[in-house]
């Protein structure tokens, strides 16, 4: 969705890896480190990555339909003398990949890639939309709209801030149990009430949640997560990715009783300069990462992953190429 299709290309953009070798003219990196590769980069020259506020790198932000190196825009995979293209910059669905430099993190060599592999994308962009985007204060209320890995992360991020309630809003039931793990202390489903789910979380909490964090890519829950935040000091933040076609509808007045309204890429983390140390509350045993693997496959049966990511029964599959 939101995609212009590009093929044949080497898909994945969420791993963890030993740089090989290094071409000409880079310095930051050397054979043997040890990296997450990131779908979005951070070039360190661009007036975005010097902006304490922003992670959005001119050269390197995120684009679904390059399918080649900036240097020369030419692939640098191919069969029978045939290109087959990039992915977001990083195509990791291979056992050997090339990525601009900027679009790698150097992390530290002792951490296990098949743990932190998860940091390249989904688990980084949850808890950084918690933690540096909707920043709740400790005590405070906030709802989490998607109970995926995303979504879970989010959660995980509001616990580690010390936030009193955790409402998730899922329509998969079966999944209150698990995010009960990752602080989420009441659970709401669409499904089960007559009026619309923003409505119901405002009468549980008598006016709306400080804070709320949509993790689906559904505009109606994105709407739901905006009008559930309490007025003058609710902040919502949105997370998922929007059908190309979608369109956010609210009424004014939501915004002039003050509310505020967010998006974040990435949870706000720079790549390079940032993901070592989120690596690194991984080793300090701050942050849990474990509780997000759910399974694990062979690459020959990536087909299982998607199975169980479409029946919502796993949160993250690692997969070994």
């Amino acid at each position: 969705k939101g995609q212009n299709p590009v093929f044949p290309r080497i898909l994945g953009h969420e791993a963890a890896g030993i740089v090989e070798s290094v071409g000409e003219g880079v310095t930051d990196l050397k054979a043997g480190d040890h990296v997450l590769p990131v779908f979005t980069g951070e070039c360190k020259e661009c007036r975005h990555c010097k902006s304490e506020e922003s992670n959005m790198c001119d050269l390197l932000r995120i684009n679904t339909d390059r399918g080649v190196m900036l240097e020369d825009q030419k692939s640098r995979f191919s069969i029978n003398g045939k290109p087959i293209y990039h992915f977001v910059g990083t195509s990791t669905f291979s056992e050997y990949t090339v990525c601009h430099v900027g679009s790698v993190a150097k992390i530290n060599p002792l951490a296990p890639l098949d743990k932190v592999c998860i940091l390249s994308c989904g688990i980084s962009t949850g808890l950084g939309a918690t933690f540096n985007v909707a920043k709740p204060p400790k005590g405070s209320t906030v709802a989490v709209f998607g109970l995926g890995a995303v979504g879970l992360a989010a959660a995980e991020g509001a616990r580690m801030a010390g936030a009193s309630r955790i409402i998730g809003v899922d329509l998969v039931p079966s999944r209150f149990e698990l995010a009960k793990k990752f602080g989420v202390t009441d659970f709401v489903n669409p499904k089960e009430h007559s009026k619309p789910v923003q409505e119901v979380i405002v009468e549980m909490t008598d006016g709306g949640v400080d804070r709320s964090v949509e993790c689906t890519g559904n505009v109606n829950a994105m709407i739901s997560a905006f009008e559930c935040v309490h007025d003058v000091w609710g902040v919502a933040v949105l997370v998922g990715v929007p059908h190309k076609d979608a369109e956010f509808k609210t009424h004014p007045m939501n915004l002039l009783n003050e509310r505020t309204l967010k998006g974040t890429f990435f949870g706000n983390y720079k790549p390079r300069s940032d993901l070592p140390s989120v690596v690194e509350k991984y080793m300090n045993k701050e942050l849990e990462l474990e509780k997000f693997i759910t399974h694990e496959v062979p690459f020959a049966e990536i087909n299982k992953a998607f199975d169980l990511m479409l029946k919502g029964e796993g949160l993250r599959c690692i997969i070994t190429m």
